[in-house]
This record gives structure tokens, sequence and C-alpha cells, in this order.
């Protein structure tokens, strides 16, 4: 598996999609870098020489923030939201939808499984110590 910045990227894929296993690198981004490292996009990643992974985890350093950097800035920022109370730092503080997404149904991603209410399974009751049936 080759790592590039700090990610192994999977093998068996072609390195333009494997690029985009890296936080930050979309498919348009991952072919811009490739085109600017001069590596062929159909070319298997088990298949890249050392020097081309060094020329790719080069070009990708010098163009863009990716993985760590990039998540610290991002958690930067709805860090920055919720410090200064704005109404999208409340929605993450929440737990709820921050785009403007509706509530009343829907958004179970964001909040998470239903609560169950009344669904007790009853128990038979035992009889009463000193009593047989």
């Amino acid at each position: 598996m080759p790592r590039i910045v700090g990610v192994d990227v999977p093998k068996e894929k072609r390195i333009e999609v494997a690029l985009t296993y890296l936080f930050g690198v979309g498919r348009p981004l991952s072919r811009k870098v490739l085109a600017a490292a001069q590596v062929d996009p159909n070319k298997r990643a088990k298949d890249l020489t050392d020097e081309e992974v060094g020329k790719l985890t080069q070009t990708i350093q010098a163009t863009t923030k990716v993985e760590g950097d990039l998540r610290r800035e991002v958690s930067g920022n709805i860090k920055r939201l919720i410090d200064i109370g704005s109404y999208r730092g409340l929605r993450h503080k929440k737990g709820l939808p921050v785009r403007g997404q509706q509530t009343r149904t829907n958004a179970r991603t964001r909040k998470g499984p239903r609560p169950r209410v009344g669904v007790r399974k009853r128990t038979r009751a035992a009889p009463p110590p000193g009593r047989t049936s």
C-alpha cells in the first residue's frame, strides 16, 4: 500500500480514485494533482514508483491543506461559531442540522435514533408467596 501524506491508499484502485481517500481530496483535485505531478491517472496505486509517490506527496502538500491540517481548521471554525454564540454554532452544539433542513421529520443522522416510548414487554406476575396453583 503506498503511503501518501501519512495515509495508506488502497493499492488495487486507480491512483485517481485512490487519492480521494485523503481527507480534503476529491476527484477534480485528484486530477489536477496527477496532471501537475505528471503521473498517469489510469495507473494502479500498487504500480507507482517511489519517485512518483514522492512527487504526488510533494505536489499535494504544496498546493492544498489535507488531512490533519484541514481537520484542525474545520474543527476550529466550528469551535469559533460555538464560542461567539451564532445560530449555526448553537445548532452544532445541540447536534441538530445546521443548514436549514427540517427537523419535524427526518434529520435522524444528526439527531440519532428515535427515543422509544412505552415499548415495554409485560412479564407475567408471579403468584403471591404461600399460594400454589
